[in-house]
């Protein structure tokens, strides 16, 4: 039988339309949900949206709109984001249904049963903004920490003993190490709870919108205790027979700014009390920032998932799936537990150039184009060489390893790690020159590089399902399946007919920005002309030229250095080496300009200091008539390190 796993999601508010912050969430319990199918569990992957929070009727009754109308229109494009970013859930819950009203008033039944909700009077801030009760010194400047504005409250409602789990939620987390993830918010939580827990208020009067609570329509259950009660509701507690065969969860997936108050703490000490088993692991992931800034309707710093995918297809002429996909890879590839990432648009393109177009849609192309130039096109019925076998094995493990952890970055990094040993393997073994001596070894080498590309179609494709679709394709095999088939020689069975190579993801150019404007200077006093003197060229031997070294590289790092407006500190791969080196091109190429550029340099020149800035070789270019520099690079894709002649 199938092992059974669940994997949640935080639901997300719907009082506006969603940005790439919203989707990771969502983007991690897939990548999650698409990797434990792979190693074949049966998975029930839930998301859904959070509609009884008082901002919301709010924000509605602003437009004028009826609020349920309101919700349903907003879920609605969450549901359809979700759809197009190919967000694979096996249930899609809202917190306005029947069945999660029925399941969070039949938890709050039975906790008031088990002596864990009293009455009494409340008093303090609420911030309506974040739906959350704050007291007196909690507040900055007379605001919420988020810098939110408050509302005085003073009324009549239930509170949940929290203060009674204290002792054992310290026990659990202490005796289940891998209960939350990552380390450094696990530290947090146990030092929230070591600061004593404190009974929290969990009504609130009706406002005409909520869940009311059971007996007492003129309360409505807060919403952040209900909202925590969607990842049972959507299990079928406590109606269906069979909700513990999806309960408890594998995993839960947060953003970090609701983990240490909600769901590390509230929502645990709600299933205790309610007698439900807890979920395995939490894990909270950093915020994505623009600007620096937590993305937010309310600041306008909101990048939409869908507007930027579809401004890179309409960039690049690719597919809207795999669009989203070069969305779906940057979010996964930079995203950080322990930290917040950074997104930028320049960021952003470079990174769908380097891994994608540069590194995966580079290796592909290599492999099929070498297969049948040297006249296989069907793979040969040889074995791949022990080099690359050791190659998938090693990639394969990193990736399980990562997500043991929970490391959906780590694990990317992984299969494009494997991705880029290939373009190292094949500049290695040359399969050109392997063809032109006749070498027996060819096929093995021609094997070799389509079995790696087949097991990295197989890495991927949790991360990137349409990429990986195409992938397939051109290696004229059927989607992998299972996890096993990865490093499988059975997956790419000898005989198995190729297509030819189709750019999966072409080169992005990216527009070089327009130098700003000068001052305009003083004319200078006019120069009488003087006699033009020729060049004096001075004559080396052979044996001369010989003594400088030329090589093939690539930059892949690109930094302006500070007080130097001409300077840039580069960092370039010469084969496996990686070297800096200080170049006085900043006037006539940007950053974005540079990474991924394959260029020419003197590798053997002395190292020298430039502005303080250690420079280990030089780079080759051309003057243009206003004394700028027009680099030197192949016609065509060279192996990194290729000597010059």
């Amino acid at each position: 039988m199938a092992h059974k796993s669940t994997v949640c999601t935080a639901i997300p508010y719907v009082n506006s339309v969603p940005h790439i912050g919203n989707i990771l969430t969502d983007l991690s319990g897939d990548v999650t949900a698409r990797y434990l199918r792979l190693r074949g569990h049966d998975v029930f992957f839930q998301v859904g949206t959070d509609e009884n929070g008082l901002k919301i009727k709010e924000a509605a009754e602003a437009q004028g709109r009826d609020p349920y109308e309101f919700v349903a229109e907003i879920s609605k494009r969450f549901q359809d984001i979700f759809d197009a970013t190919k967000i694979s859930y096996d249930d899609f819950i809202r917190t306005t249904s029947d069945r999660h009203v029925r399941a969070s008033q039949a938890l709050f039944s039975k906790l008031q049963e088990n002596g864990h909700i009293y009455s009494g009077l409340y008093e303090g801030w609420y911030d309506v903004s974040t739906e959350t009760f704050f007291r007196e010194e909690d507040l900055v400047d007379g605001k919420s920490p988020d810098g939110n504005e408050v509302r005085w409250v003073s009324e009549e409602n239930f509170f949940f003993r929290l203060s009674a789990f204290e002792e054992a939620l310290k026990d659990h987390i202490e005796a289940n190490p891998s209960f939350i993830r990552p380390n450094n918010r696990r530290n947090e939580v146990i030092s929230f709870i070591n600061q004593g827990l404190r009974d929290i208020c969990i009504t609130r009067k009706n406002p005409g919108w909520g869940i009311p609570v059971p007996g007492r329509d003129d309360l409505v259950i807060y919403v952040w205790f209900d909202a925590l009660i969607n990842y049972i509701a959507s299990t079928g507690w406590p109606d269906a027979p069979d909700w513990d065969t999806k309960w408890p969860a594998t995993v839960q997936w947060v953003g970090k700014d609701i983990l240490t108050r909600f769901h590390a703490t509230l929502w645990p000490a709600m299933l205790l009390g309610a007698g439900l088993p807890l979920f395995d692991t939490v894990v909270a992931h950093g915020w994505v920032l623009l600007g620096g800034d937590k993305m937010s309707k309310t600041k306008g710093n909101v990048v939409r998932p869908l507007e930027l995918a579809d401004a890179l297809a309409e960039r690049t002429s690719i597919s809207q799936e795999i669009a989203v996909d070069a969305l779906r890879h940057y979010l996964t590839a930079t995203m950080s537990l322990e930290n917040d990432s950074q997104f930028t648009y320049e960021d952003f393109d470079l990174r769908y150039n380097a891994d994608l177009a540069n590194d995966l849609g580079n290796a592909l192309n290599r492999s099929l184009s070498i297969a049948h130039k040297f006249g296989f096109s069907t793979v040969p019925d040889v074995a791949p060489e022990a080099e690359a076998v050791q190659a998938i094995q090693e990639a394969k493990q990193a990736f399980a390893v990562a997500m043991a952890d929970y490391e959906i970055a780590r694990a990317s990094s992984a299969a494009f790690g494997l991705i880029r040993f290939l373009g190292k393997y094949i500049d290695s073994r040359a399969p050109w020159a392997l063809a032109k001596n006749n070498d027996p070894e060819l096929a093995a080498v021609i094997t070799s590089t389509l079995h790696v590309m087949r097991a990295a179609e197989g890495l991927v494709r949790p991360l990137l399902p349409s990429t990986a679709d195409a992938l397939a394709t051109q290696l004229g095999v059927e989607p992998t399946s299972h996890w096993d088939q990865i490093g499988d020689p059975a997956s790419l069975p000898a005989g198995t007919a190729l297509k030819n190579p189709q750019p999966i993801f072409p080169r992005l150019e990216i527009e070089k920005k327009a130098p700003e404007p000068k001052a305009p200077k003083e004319p200078k006093p006019a120069k009488q002309d003087k006699p033009k003197v020729e060049e004096t060229l001075t004559e080396i031997t052979i044996d001369d030229f010989a003594k400088v070294k030329f090589r093939v590289a690539r930059i892949v790092e690109a930094e302006a250095i500070e007080g130097a407006d001409k300077l840039y500190k580069l960092q370039v791969m010469i084969g496996e080496e990686k070297r800096q080196i200080v170049s006085g091109i900043r006037k006539d190429y940007t950053p974005e300009d540079l990474i991924g550029r394959q260029i020419i340099v003197v590798v053997n020149l002395k190292p020298v200091k430039l502005r303080g800035v250690d420079s280990n070789g030089m780079l080759l270019a051309a003057t243009d008539e206003n004394g700028g520099a027009i680099l030197l690079q192949p016609d065509r894709e060279a192996p990194e390190g290729a000597p010059v002649k």
